[in-house]
């Protein structure tokens, strides 16, 4: 039996990998799957693929993208989900600042340096044709962190995804004013190249399974209301995210990732460019 250690969000998009363990999918396979959450998202996990912590993670793709660049030994190996990730702009409940356009000399939290939350405050800020120059920024870890900086005032403002994020304006601990989808497919598949190198295929077997998975995934039954059930979700927010939301079988066209550095290095988020093959991994 041989083991693969998986990182990745708790959120609504990887109910397919809890699926697939529960229902002895990868043991079937003589592989155990272990699934580590990591609520600090993608900074975290480029950090624990670095310390060898995981083998794998579904992260985002920007993320995993600066970090190989600087040095990270993975590669991508598949689109995990196709369509953009929405990230909601949110301010605290008793904030001052009740528009987008207010925000452009604010403190940002983010969870870590590196992560989506603080390179996509460099991309809302080139929306908006703020100086990125003048970003500040507040570490927070993770979403309870920043629930806490916003309501104390120690950041002003808080990017991160949408529907995640959804109960907490429900409730009035935050409010949002703006949305910000990524211009690329916002998940991908990351693997060490020391475990494409000793299981490679293990990792072929992981990827049968999660697509075999994915491709049908809507069509479960009832499925809206397992994941409202499962995440603390409305119904009709879990519905109208299934609608924007498509999950990918195949490998990130290297055409899309030349977009996504030249987009990076725009904004200063890299320092170079590298041939996009070297970011991926072809079976």
């Amino acid at each position: 039996m041989n083991t693969i250690k998986i990182g990745g969000v708790p959120e609504h998009f990887n109910l397919p990998w809890h699926l697939t363990i529960e229902n002895g999918s990868y043991l079937q396979n003589n592989i155990l799957l272990e699934w580590i959450d990591y609520p600090g998202g993608t900074g975290a996990m480029c950090e624990a693929l670095r310390k060898k912590e995981i083998d794998a993670a579904v992260i985002l793709t920007e993320g995993i993208i600066k970090d190989i660049i600087a040095g990270n030994p993975s590669k991508i190996v598949q689109t995990y989900i196709q369509t953009p990730l929405i990230w909601g702009i949110h301010v605290g409940a008793a904030s001052r600042y009740t528009s987008i356009s207010e925000l452009e000399d604010a403190k940002a939290a983010i969870s870590r340096y590196g992560s989506g939350s603080h390179l996509m405050s460099y991309v809302n800020a080139q929306n908006q044709g703020w100086d990125t120059s003048n970003l500040q920024f507040e570490v927070v870890k993770n979403l309870d962190g920043a629930v806490e900086a916003l309501t104390n005032g120690a950041a002003d403002y808080f990017m991160w995804e949408h529907f995640t994020t959804k109960p907490l304006v429900d409730n009035g601990t935050f409010r949002r004013v703006s949305d910000c989808p990524t211009p690329w497919p916002c998940f991908v598949i990351a693997v060490r190249e020391d475990i494409l190198n000793t299981k490679l295929p293990d990792i072929k077997i992981l990827l049968d399974i999660i697509n075999s998975t994915t491709l049908d995934f809507k069509k479960i039954p009832h499925i809206d209301k397992i994941l409202a059930d499962r995440y603390e979700q409305e119904l009709e927010d879990i519905q109208k995210w299934l609608q924007l939301t498509e999950w990918s079988q195949s490998l990130i066209k290297e055409s899309t990732l030349d977009d996504i550095q030249k987009k990076l290095y725009k904004l200063s988020i890299i320092d170079r460019k590298i041939d996009s093959q070297t970011l991926i991994f072809k079976f």
